[in-house]
């Protein structure tokens, strides 16, 4: 299972939010590219970006700090918020991104996300950010009447390469993953599952490793920098 640290970027800055409350954020670093140099050089994997600004406006507003992270690293990194139309997907992959999830759009538009997920096999994942079982689009702010499993089976031909599922209640509160909801997701779906959301110890990484789903990996943002994790100790533990 792979551990996704996780970079959310406000103003320019490395933040974590709670509950995905943007008068609630934290600031970690003011240098994202820093921060991304320091997970590469732990040795994840992966990393995990979060235009928040973005899923409010509706399109990229931190795009010079991403562009500084894909420059810092040379790991692979995937992108959400604020990408709804082609021309950003295109652009962002173009600049070197190796995954852009689609979250808004995957309520309002899923046509784009099965054009998209045709058109760069691989590289298209769907954000599912759930409250309650429903979905929330435009960074949150907004809950729909959409059942979070049903979005994720829709796509099951669509071809997309991950699926993002982020319990909003957990994200950032240091309280556990909602393991049950999230294995529940994985058995109803054949795409690869991400669980995001209240990890917070190596023990919920194992958690979810063993949770008797085939997780594709965990993302984990506020423990990292909080020191709750260490990041070394826990690509050991998942790769032992």
């Amino acid at each position: 299972m792979i551990l996704y640290p996780a970079i959310d970027l406000k103003d320019g800055q490395a933040v974590r939010l709670l509950r995905g409350e943007m008068d609630k954020a934290t600031v970690f670093n003011d240098d994202p590219a820093a921060q991304a140099r320091a997970f590469a050089q732990a040795g994840c994997d992966w990393l995990h970006l979060v235009d928040l600004n973005g899923a409010f406006a509706g399109q990229p507003v931190n795009a010079a700090a991403v562009e500084a992270i894909l420059a810092a690293i040379d790991v692979p990194a995937q992108l959400g918020g604020g990408i709804r139309d082609m021309a950003t997907i295109e652009t962002w992959l173009a600049k070197g991104l190796a995954r852009v999830i689609l979250g808004t759009v995957a309520v309002e538009n899923p046509a784009l996300v099965r054009e998209a997920a045709r058109a760069f096999p691989g590289q298209v994942a769907v954000g599912i950010d759930a409250k309650g079982g429903r979905v929330a689009t435009k960074g949150w702010a907004e809950v729909t009447d959409v059942d979070a499993t049903e979005l994720a089976r829709s796509f099951e031909d669509a071809g997309v390469a991950a699926i993002i599922y982020t319990d909003i209640m957990r994200d950032g509160a240091m309280q556990g993953p909602n393991i049950e909801a999230t294995a529940a997701l994985a058995r109803a779906v054949s795409i690869p599952v991400i669980a995001s959301g209240g990890v917070s110890s190596v023990a919920d990484l194992i958690a979810l490793r063993d949770c008797g789903a085939a997780l594709n990996g965990a993302i984990s943002g506020r423990a990292l920098y909080d020191g709750a994790i260490d990041l070394a100790e826990a690509l050991r533990v998942l790769k032992a």
